[in-house]
């Protein structure tokens, strides 16, 4: 039976601090659980319903708990079986050259966020770099919104400016004012700035964007979701 100290332990989870301090992040529902059961993040404790089945072998130290304590400590509105305490992974050197990087300058919303790094690691980008005001990738909204994902991108929080001032790669920007992403050249390499969802990107890093890049608009939206840009423009610049 889980204990009144782990229920609030992992209750506590949903705040960034917390997360931060213990170096862990919650991840829910039998597929996203199993999508980490087969990467190299490591779950420190998995909670089930006893109808919970793990995908492949599983050595996580797993306690069977009921619904009604499932619904103690799941973010969801509706619990779905399992819920799982991982670690959050070390991060290797970050490499501009020979890879293609997102930088995300201010994005709010988790639910962006984390759709952002499934769409990057759909399209095989493995790094993205985040301003620090950026959403928090291992916020319960993002993980579950990258659908696994978390296992596999790499996300930087720090602050953009110096590493496009001295990136080596080019640099694309989405800018209303800028060239038609369908007439971009194929890129290997290069790093695009996607801004905040209302502000786009700030000032202060325009001077380091070397090609403004827009999707043109034919019908009569205002604006697109800064995810559902994000997956257009790369289907573009990284076409083969």
């Amino acid at each position: 039976m889980i204990s009144k100290n782990e229920v609030k332990y992992i209750q506590s989870l949903s705040h960034k601090k917390n997360r931060d301090a213990e170096g862990v992040f919650i991840a829910e529902t039998p597929k996203l659980v199993n999508e980490l059961l087969q990467s190299s993040v490591r779950i420190k404790k998995i909670y089930a319903t006893k109808d919970w089945q793990p995908q492949g072998s599983n050595n996580v130290v797993t306690e069977e708990i009921d619904e009604a304590a499932l619904q103690r400590i799941s973010q969801l509105e509706t619990p779905n079986k399992v819920l799982a305490v991982a670690e959050k992974k070390k991060l290797p050197s970050l490499q501009l050259n020979s890879h293609f990087t997102l930088v995300l300058d201010g994005i709010q919303d988790p639910g962006n966020m984390g759709t952002i790094v499934r769409i990057a690691d759909w399209f095989g980008i493995t790094q993205i770099v985040a301003a620090k005001d950026t959403a928090d990738c291992y916020n319960p909204k993002a993980v579950q919104s990258s659908m696994g994902s978390i296992a596999r991108v790499h996300v930087w929080y720090d602050e953009p400016a110096p590493i496009l001032a001295n990136a080596q790669v080019p640099v694309f920007g989405a800018l209303l004012q800028g060239k038609s992403v369908y007439e971009i050249q194929y890129q290997q390499e290069g790093i695009l700035v996607i801004g905040n969802e209302s502000k786009g990107i700030r000032e202060q890093l325009l001077p380091f964007i070397q090609q403004a890049v827009t999707i043109p608009r034919t019908g009569a939206a205002e604006s697109l979701n800064a995810a559902v840009a994000t997956g257009i423009l790369l289907s573009h610049i990284l076409k083969q």
